[in-house]
């Protein structure tokens, strides 16, 4: 069999640091071509000698300068070009998404475009220009499979059956730390309390956005575009236990789910080796043990950030990117306590209300009302930072 090659984008992170765990437990299947990562010379460093790439890039030019000073007999390179270059990369046949934010979204495109397999973990791909990257993919041949759980749950209950007979896609949230709190006390929640993840320890940034729901609201906009599915026809329910990670309903009554202990190493896998499986020794579900699987409806009024996300979706255009890029700067704000937890949805509505007045001028930017690429997204996304910015507190 010949070996399939990798390259990884975002090799330092969570999603990097998993995938590599999972490739070199089947040395037999893949190989690395390309690392690539933001800043992190000393973890690139350890990576590189490891696995052995022909080429590693780090985003920042400093520290690719310090990593090419370090003679590891690799290409190094830096920058947005040296991510186009290892997207691009002649010997790879799989790239995985993996790096945080919009730095990732031409790197990804490119491969796309490309007609490249893409296991895609970047969020903001799909928020900001998810109808630019089906179009891309459609165009070129080029695969998208779903690294993070949800979606790849939905893939796995997809698979062989025909989307003309899916009815609904049912995605599961947490409910973060406020799932059991009444809604006339979300006066008293500090930040502590905000970021304090019933079920994940992550970054906070994302724990925020756990809190407030906004995460599975940007997850509603990635599985529009990747399964094809109107807004209306995706829902979410609270399942406390993250044992189940998604569902699919089809047309005739059945609701196929895809449950398994929380380790981002089986879906990477499952990216990694499509269409067949690869072995994994992750931990095995005990469902005797677990004893009872709970769900229940999402409150719109615990956590408006979930309506305002579906509403970005359904409004099209740049609604989605702008609503990311506000998001961005007031969580950014509420983590340096300018702010009550409170706060963030208001926020967060008057921008998207300030969108709906800027759209009805005729002057108002295409940007806003149509992504056709990577810029217009990326425009959109700094229109709603930059909205955000100016209804701070000061």
């Amino acid at each position: 069999m010949n070996k399939t090659g990798v390259t990884l984008l975002g090799s330092t992170g969570s999603i990097g640091v998993n995938t590599l765990d999972v490739i070199a437990r089947h040395p037999d299947r893949f190989r690395v071509e390309v690392l690539a990562a933001h800043s992190s010379v000393e973890k690139m460093a350890e990576q590189v000698r490891r696995f052995s790439p022909r080429l590693a890039v780090l985003f920042d030019q400093g520290a690719a300068r310090r990593l090419e000073q370090m003679n590891l007999g690799v290409k190094v390179a830096h920058g947005m070009d040296g991510l186009l270059e290892a997207a691009g990369w002649p010997d790879t046949q799989l790239v995985v998404s993996g790096m945080v934010g919009a730095v990732g979204l031409r790197p990804t495109y490119l491969a796309l475009e490309l007609g490249r397999r893409v296991a895609l973990a970047n969020k903001e791909t799909l928020v900001l220009a998810g109808e630019a990257m089906v179009a891309a993919a459609q165009k070129s041949g080029a695969v998208m499979l779903p690294v993070d759980s949800e979606h790849n749950a939905i893939f796995q209950c997809l698979a062989g059956s025909p989307r003309r007979f899916v009815e609904r896609l049912h995605l599961t949230a947490s409910g973060g730390p406020f799932r059991d709190l009444p809604l006339e006390r979300f006066g008293e929640i500090t930040l502590a309390q905000a970021l304090a993840h019933p079920n994940w320890k992550m970054g906070p940034k994302i724990t925020i956005d756990s809190a407030t729901m906004m995460n599975k609201g940007l997850e509603v906009m990635e599985a529009r575009w990747l399964f094809g599915v109107p807004p209306e026809n995706i829902q979410v329910f609270i399942h406390r236990e993250s044992i189940v990670h998604s569902m699919v309903e089809y047309t005739d009554g059945s609701v196929i789910a895809q449950l398994g202990v929380p380790d981002m190493r089986t879906p990477i896998a499952y990216c990694l080796g499509w269409p067949d499986r690869l072995a994994m020794d992750t931990p095995r579900l005990d469902l005797a043990q677990m004893g009872s699987l709970r769900f229940q409806p999402v409150d719109p009024a615990k956590y408006p950030c979930l309506g305002l996300a579906v509403a970005a979706l359904t409004r099209g255009g740049g609604a989605p990117a702008v609503l990311n890029g506000a998001n961005e700067v007031v969580v950014a704000a509420y983590l340096e306590g300018r702010f009550h937890f409170s706060r963030i949805a208001g926020i967060l509505t008057q921008v998207m209300e300030g969108l709906a007045q800027e759209v009805s001028r005729p002057q108002a930017p295409p940007f806003l009302t149509q992504i056709s690429g990577v810029d217009d997204a990326l425009a959109a996304d700094q229109w709603g930072r930059q909205a955000a910015t100016g209804l701070l507190p000061g």
